[in-house]
């Protein structure tokens, strides 16, 4: 399987995890472990960023900063100045200049706010962050955060959470045409089926928490999403037969003696 590249670094896993919703961060460690994931999110509002600097127990003592690298997000803002001021923070507390940038809209829905989204994207992009935006499955968007700068660009399958899996196929097949830059869905997968038919739409990775951090069993979860994501990339490299309404034989019919 060919790795996943954002800017100038490979990842030879396409699948990225959060930090969130699991009831024991042993449990979290080893779900991580059994991934594979070389890249997990989180919430820079949701740290003691003063007790990450002063050296204090956290869940990011969980995370094996050999393996696996710290993408901080913007969870929680609603405006751009917010998202701004949180991706900065991350910065100075020694995350990396990468940021999954979230700017909500809707405190029901969770869903984003487009033109926030994009002002944020711009103005971090100015700053030297690499920014990887959280959007709605709306490729006129993907295209403008790539044109403002963006280093991917990450749709929704379905509202954070959901479980429901990818509502809107063709907007994602869309957004693959529109857009150069890796598209990277997140939210909204439930089960390992739901990753497979993602990979296999020919998307460049997929980032999912809660359908691991609130299985029955996460770790067993994790292992399940690392096999689904490589078999439907391998699956869509491969290249699926067209789909047909009528049968076609097996064996070759020509030359058949009747």
């Amino acid at each position: 399987m060919s790795p996943l590249k954002v800017k100038d670094k490979e990842y030879s896993s396409r699948l990225i995890l959060g930090t969130g919703k699991y009831d024991d961060l042993e449990v979290m460690r080893k779900a991580f472990e059994a991934s594979g994931t070389q890249l997990v999110t989180v919430a820079v509002r949701r740290i003691d960023l003063d007790a990450v600097k002063a050296g204090k127990p956290s869940l990011l003592d969980y995370v094996d900063a050999e393996k696996i690298e710290i993408l901080p997000n913007t969870a929680g803002c609603y405006t751009a100045e917010e998202a701004v001021r949180a991706a900065r923070l991350g910065r100075a507390a020694g995350f990396s200049d990468k940021v999954k940038l979230e700017v909500i809209g809707d405190e029901k829905t969770l869903l984003p706010d487009n033109e926030q989204l994009l002002r944020a994207t711009e103005t971090l992009v100015k700053e030297g962050f690499v920014v990887l935006p959280y959007t709605n499955d709306d490729p006129v968007v993907a295209k403008r955060l790539e044109e403002a700068g963006a280093a991917a660009v990450m749709p929704l399958a379905a509202p954070i959470g959901s479980g429901m899996g990818i509502q809107n196929e063709l907007n994602i097949h869309f957004i693959l045409e529109a857009v150069s830059v890796p598209v990277i869905v997140d939210a909204g997968v439930g089960t390992a089926s739901d990753a497979c038919r993602a990979m296999e739409l020919g998307i460049d990775g997929i980032l999912m928490n809660t359908a691991v951090a609130q299985a029955k069993d996460p770790v067993k979860m994790a292992e399940a999403m690392r096999d689904a994501v490589v078999a439907g990339r391998r699956a869509y490299e491969a290249g699926r037969i067209p789909k047909k309404p009528y049968a076609s034989a097996s064996s070759p019919v020509e030359g058949v003696v009747r």
